[in-house]
């Protein structure tokens, strides 16, 4: 856990007089702790006019007069006292504690503060790291082309070698880095050790067990850590449990994989991921049923995933697969998929402070077969109330647990029969929003005298935080940001000046993001011309727009991991051009060559952002102080200095992957061009 790592990095850092400090602090704290406690128990017995607590042991009823009074406001003031001079005590300590001679190592200059508001996905044009990494990237780039040569049982031929030095010898170019030459000897002893190898591997490639024996540092019990909710007031912590790394989080992603996609076939028809999508339905819909008393409810489920039975939750699996009448998934029984998915929803365990717990109801959130379990036990349960719906001639969606409903209900009718659906389930509890407005997805609709109105929705937590244009990313990335942003401005504004509203509102994140005025302007212009647009206006806005919605989405192809091969390079400033030498090179070693029908796709890396956080400071997140945690902030060099009381609200443990962040050094941005020259 990040606490005890950094009390280890404070260990080894630390001197006599930092530990002492610190061994003081921490028996402070723990008196604090005990003294506010009780300074809160007298406070509250005294709002609630209770007696004294040595009272309540007499076995005789005691009259409480003024001296009582007068003794329990004493005692209130002297706990107050005590406590505000612990506090003292503590302030001094901190104040006292030794600061570093060099400030420079603790404040950040004006640059590293820049630097950190560019966000994660900033990349720096930086030709050193990339030709750094040039050759561990080529390596990889080789051994995955020889592994499609082997897996047509040809040994890889110099073509190979031939490709990859002269890629080589172009990204040098690129990196503007001197090219060294090599002894023409060692090459070709180097290439003949390879082939020997090939050679050598081979039969083992052909006669490989996939079922590969998984190491025991790849694992490690799932642990609970907290969240800031930066968007809700007094900034509340949520309950997370990581469990990337659990035992059986494998498992948990390959029944995932096998079953989610029979859930989408028996539930597309009221199955929303996409707000566009609802809107075109909800468009369809409102031109033959909206009226003025067209009401809108959105429904939450509360705390779906850790409110499922475990049991009856693998048996709607079952019930899936049965009402599919389905014997066989992917050449597994049904048996051993019902199993499976019990031993990984009874089988989630997690550690904290030392202790370790079992779930026993409900499944981990980051465990991918959890959202499958609790989409097919929603599904199952939600049947009766699609019906009814259907019958009213209303609309009915859902999205995990966010359940939208459009209907001509009266509203006290509509909640009385959300109060009745509310005892289909014990496990499952509706929390209702009705009105003329409503919010769904990314989408706010609002009936207005029975007319459909819809634009954007944006959470209070949305910021402006988009891809800086001076991150040394292509190009096309840049450009695809503001070609999807006003494409959806398009879609979801039913009106001229709602458009103009959003167009502005994105043109002003995107300044903020250091994209120019004039880049934004063509672009904008460019999304006109790809739809055969003319510039909009208040009299033909409604007319387009119809046409935008109308026309046809082009669908994703799936990859095809068989004959793909991904290319990661890091990218820089001077690597414009590199895609289409890549692949005039490809053509020209493998356009004829036994892999001719691999298609490789270019993605970049990369260059790991020096988070100046990460740099100077660590966070300690301390929850033992009362019902109140802390963010301790300590400094590189392990001095303290702030820390901060969040309230700690009372919430089952939840873990989300969404809430899960990614490593700006892990991210990358694919190019999904074809092979062409």
């Amino acid at each position: 856990m990040a606490e005890y790592k950094a009390l280890e990095d404070f260990q080894q850092i630390t001197t006599t007089i930092h530990w002492n400090l610190h061994s003081t602090l921490k028996s402070k704290i723990k008196l604090w702790s005990t003294k506010y406690k009780n300074y809160r128990t007298i406070t509250e017995r005294i709002k609630l006019n209770l007696s004294p607590k040595f009272i309540s042991n007499v076995d005789f009823n005691f009259k409480i007069d003024e001296s009582i009074i007068k003794t329990m406001t004493l005692n209130e003031q002297t706990a107050a006292r005590e406590h505000e001079l612990i506090i003292n005590e503590i302030k001094q300590i901190i104040e006292n504690f030794p600061k570093t001679t060099n400030e420079d190592e603790i404040k950040l200059t004006e640059e590293e503060h820049d630097l950190l508001k560019l966000g994660p996905r900033f990349m720096f044009n930086d030709p050193k790291t990339a030709s750094r990494r040039r050759r561990t990237e080529l390596a990889t780039l080789k051994r995955k082309i020889a592994n499609r040569f082997l897996e047509k049982v040809i040994i890889p031929g110099r073509p190979v070698e031939q490709f990859i030095a002269e890629l080589d010898v172009l990204l040098q170019n690129l990196h503007d880095i001197p090219i060294f030459k090599h002894n023409k000897n060692d090459s070709i002893k180097q290439n003949k050790d390879i082939s020997s190898i090939i050679v050598s591997q081979l039969p083992l490639f052909q006669n490989s067990n996939p079922l590969k024996i998984p190491k025991k540092k790849n694992y490690e019990l799932a642990h609970l850590y907290y969240l800031p909710k930066a968007h809700k007031p007094n900034t509340p912590l949520r309950p997370i449990i990581s469990g990337l790394k659990h035992p059986t989080i494998k498992i948990s992603k390959y029944l995932h994989d096998l079953l989610r996609p029979l859930f989408d076939k028996i539930a597309q028809e009221i199955t929303e991921t996409s707000g566009f999508e609802l809107l075109k339905k909800l468009d369809k819909w409102s031109k033959l049923n909206i009226n003025q008393q067209t009401l809108f409810c959105t429904i939450d489920v509360v705390d779906l995933y850790t409110m499922i039975p475990q049991v009856e939750g693998v048996l709607s699996l079952k019930k899936m697969i049965d009402y599919l009448n389905l014997k066989q998934i992917g050449g597994l029984k049904i048996e051993t998929i019902i199993r499976l998915s019990r031993f990984v929803m009874q089988n989630n365990s997690f550690s904290y402070h030392g202790q370790f717990y079992h779930q026993i109801r409900g499944g981990a959130m980051d465990s991918p077969l959890t959202l499958t379990v609790a989409n097919c036990y929603m599904f199952f349960y939600e049947q009766p109330i699609i019906k009814q719906i259907n019958n009213s001639g209303g609309l009915y969606f859902r999205y995990i647990d966010d359940i939208f409903i459009a209907i001509n209900w009266p509203a006290r009718h509509l909640f009385k029969q959300i109060d009745r659906w509310n005892h289909f389930d014990e496990n499952i509890k509706l929390s209702e929003n009705i009105g003329s407005t409503a919010d769904f997805l990314d989408l706010h609709m609002e009936n207005q005298n029975g007319q459909l109105f819809t634009t954007i929705f944006q959470k209070p937590s949305y910021e402006p935080s988009y891809l800086p244009f001076n991150s040394i990313h292509p190009l096309h990335m840049k450009k695809n940001i503001i070609f999807t942003m006003l494409l959806r401005t398009v879609r979801y504004c039913s009106t001229f000046q709602d458009y103009l509203n959003e167009r502005e509102k994105l043109r002003v994140a995107l300044l903020l993001n250091k994209y120019t005025n004039k880049f934004i302007d063509e672009q904008f212009k460019n999304l006109l011309q790809k739809l055969n647009i003319q510039p909009l206006t208040c009299n033909n806005y409604a007319n387009y727009r119809q046409e935008v919605i109308g026309s046809p989405i082009k669908e994703i192809v799936p990859v095809d991991y068989g004959k793909t091969i991904f290319v990661h390079f890091t990218y820089c400033s001077s690597m414009r051009t590199f895609p289409k030498k890549f692949h005039t090179l490809w053509n020209k070693y493998f356009g004829k060559s036994p892999i001719n029908d691999v298609l490789p796709i270019l993605g970049t890396r990369n260059i790991k952002n020096p988070d100046m956080i990460n740099n100077h400071y660590k966070f300690i997140v301390r929850d033992d102080i009362g019902n109140c945690p802390q963010i301790i902030l300590i400094d590189i060099n392990g001095l303290y200095i702030e820390q901060t009381n969040i309230p700690l609200k009372n919430t089952d443990l939840k873990s989300s992957s969404e809430q899960t962040t990614r490593r700006a050094s892990g991210y990358s941005e694919y190019d999904h061009r074809p092979l062409t020259n």
